[in-house]
Order: C-alpha cells, then structure tokens, then sequence
C-alpha cells in the first residue's frame, strides 16, 4: 500500500509503515499517547517545569512513570531535559519544537473537551 497513511516518507527519505510493530514513528505516537505522555505534553506546553513540579501538576503520577515517560519522551526528541549542577542536581524540562508540533493537536483536543464538558458530567 505504498502511498497510503500507513506507508509514509519521513523527511530524509525514510518509509515508516506504521502499523508494524517495529515502526520507529510508531514507538513515537505510543509514547506520546500513552497514558501519561499527553499529560506531560501538556503540562509543558506553556512553560518548562523541573521534574518535582511536573509530578506536582500531574495528579496521580508516581515518580517512577514520570521518570519512564520523561525519558521516552526525551529519547524521542519531543522533551528536553537540561541538569544544573547543583546539590541536589535541579533537572528542568521543556518541550523542543518536534514536542510543541505534536502537542499542538493534543493541547487542541484537550482544551475543546474542557470547554465542551459540562460541569458534573463524568463517564
């Protein structure tokens, strides 16, 4: 199905056929729809935060599945991790352009169903 959404030029020439389970784009769209990928993407979109306060606006999250989620994010190019060597070493991140461009579409949909709900209304 060459041509088709799940055969797709990257911009160096490279084809992704997302549906196989080896796809690097693949891994990408599973890191950032994961359960707390979007919430990451999200919580950077309008500033970079250190990690104490990403768990602090992320409600629910363990340090252990921030620190997972921040490193494949990170390792997929979409976060930004910068460590200041201090004691205890302070660790910002923040979203790099390929992280603002995915973001862009979640932060859409997040925002259209904040303003659609209704107040009370749960599943």
């Amino acid at each position: 199905m060459t041509g088709s959404v799940q055969d797709r030029q990257g911009e160096a020439g490279t084809s992704y056929d997302v549906f196989h389970t080896d796809c690097p784009a693949r891994n990408v769209i599973d890191h950032v729809t994961s359960r707390w990928g979007v919430w990451v993407l999200i919580s950077l979109r309008g500033n970079n935060l250190r990690f104490y306060e990403l768990r602090e606006s992320i409600k629910g999250i363990s340090e252990k599945m921030l620190a997972q989620t921040l490193r494949a994010l990170v390792e997929d190019g979409l976060v930004w991790r910068e460590v200041e060597p201090t004691t205890p070493p302070q660790v910002t991140y923040g979203l790099t352009g390929f992280g603002r461009d995915v973001g862009e579409p979640l932060t859409a949909l997040f925002d259209l169903v904040t303003q659609r709900l209704t107040p009370g209304a749960t599943g």
